[in-house]
C-alpha cells in the first residue's frame, strides 16, 4: 500500500482501539443489569449491521446472505457467555483489571491450536505467555484495599473476567471456522442474533433490571451499541490493509483508553504493582501474537469485538 494509505488504514485502526475502550465504561452507565446491558447492546446493534450488510452486497452479486448454521449458533452462545461473565467482572472490579484480565484471549486461542491443531508455537510465544499470566496474576492480588475500588467483590470480579478470556477464546475459534465460508458481517449479523436469547435467559434467570432507569441509561445502551459497530468495523476494515503484527500491537490501546477512562470518571487508581503487571500483561499479549507461527491465529486474535 502507498504511505498515506497505511496512514489512513493505521488511523482508523486506531480510532476503532480506542472507541472499543469506551464498552467498559457505557457498561457501568447503563444502569441495567450485567447480562441486560449485553442484550441491549447486541439488540439496538442489529439494525446497524443489517444496514452495512445491505450496503455492502448493493451491486454484488456474490453478496452473502446465507442464514445461521450450528457454528454460528455456537458462537453466539459462546460471546453471550463472555459478555455476562465480563460484564458482572465489570460490576465486581476495577474497569482496567476487568479489561486486561479479559484480554488474555489471544494466549489461549493461540495455546487452544497448538495442543488441538498441532500448531506449535515458538518458544517466544511461550515466554509472552508466562509474562501474560504473571502479569495478569499480580494485577489481581497487587490491589490497595484502602484505595478506592468500585464494586462490591474486586477478586470475584477479577475472577469472572479471567473466565471470560476463556468464553472470548472459543468465541474467536468458532469465528475463525465460520469465516473460511461466510463474509464478516454475515458472520457478526448471525452471532449477534444468535446471542440474544442466552443473553436475555442470563438476565432473566439471575433477576437482573432489565431495562434502564433513566434516558441517560438508554443513551448508554445505544453508545454500547454504535462503539459495538464502529470498533469492530474499523479494526476489520483496517485488518485488510495493515499487517496482521501491526494491528495486534495497536488493538492493545484499548485496555489503556479503558483504564484512563475508569481514573478519569470513577476515580479507580492502580497500585504501582497492579500498574506494572497491567503493562506487563500486555507486553505479554503481544510478544505472544507477534511470536506467533500459525496464521488463522494470529489474524483472529488481532481483533478484539469487546
Amino acid at each position: 500500500m502507498p504511505p498515506a494509505s497505511q496512514t489512513r488504514a493505521l488511523g482508523v485502526l486506531v480510532f476503532g482501539a480506542c472507541a472499543i475502550g469506551f464498552g467498559p465504561i457505557l457498561v457501568r452507565l447503563t444502569e441495567a443489569g450485567p447480562a441486560a446491558a449485553a442484550f441491549w447492546r447486541f439488540l439496538l446493534a442489529v439494525p446497524l449491521i443489517t444496514l452495512l450488510l445491505a450496503v455492502s452486497g448493493r451491486g454484488r452479486a456474490g453478496a452473502d446472505r446465507r442464514g445461521p448454521d450450528r457454528l454460528l449458533l455456537l458462537a453466539g452462545g459462546f460471546i453471550a457467555t463472555d459478555l455476562a461473565f465480563w460484564h458482572y467482572g465489570l460490576k465486581l472490579t476495577s474497569v482496567a483489571n476487568a479489561t486486561v484480565l479479559s484480554n488474555l484471549t489471544p494466549i489461549l486461542v493461540t495455546a487452544f491450536a497448538w495442543f488441538a491443531f498441532r500448531e506449535k508455537p515458538r518458544a517466544v510465544f511461550l515466554a509472552g505467555m508466562l509474562l501474560a499470566i504473571g502479569g495478569a496474576a499480580l494485577m489481581a492480588v497487587a490491589g490497595d484495599p484502602s484505595r478506592l475500588r468500585p464494586g462490591s467483590d474486586p477478586l470475584r470480579g477479577d475472577l469472572f473476567s479471567a473466565v471470560a478470556a476463556f468464553w472470548y477464546a472459543a468465541y474467536f475459534i468458532a469465528v475463525a471456522r465460520a469465516r473460511r465460508t461466510r463474509t464478516a458481517l454475515n458472520v457478526m449479523l448471525w452471532s449477534t442474533l444468535a446471542a440474544l436469547p442466552f443473553l436475555l435467559a442470563f438476565a432473566l434467570g439471575l433477576g437482573e433490571d432489565l431495562t434502564p432507569a433513566s434516558l441517560a441509561g438508554w443513551g448508554a445502551c445505544a453508545g454500547l451499541a454504535l462503539m459495538h459497530v464502529a470498533g469492530q468495523g474499523s479494526i476489520a476494515w483496517a485488518l485488510g490493509r495493515l499487517p496482521t503484527a501491526v494491528t495486534a500491537v495497536v488493538v492493545l490501546i484499548q485496555p489503556v483508553v479503558a483504564a484512563a477512562l475508569g481514573w478519569l470518571m470513577f476515580g479507580e487508581t492502580l497500585t504501582p504493582l497492579q500498574a506494572l503487571g497491567g503493562a506487563g500483561a500486555l507486553a505479554g499479549v503481544a510478544l505472544a501474537q507477534l511470536s506467533s507461527t500459525t496464521r488463522t491465529p494470529a489474524k483472529v486474535v488481532a481483533a478484539p469485538q469487546r
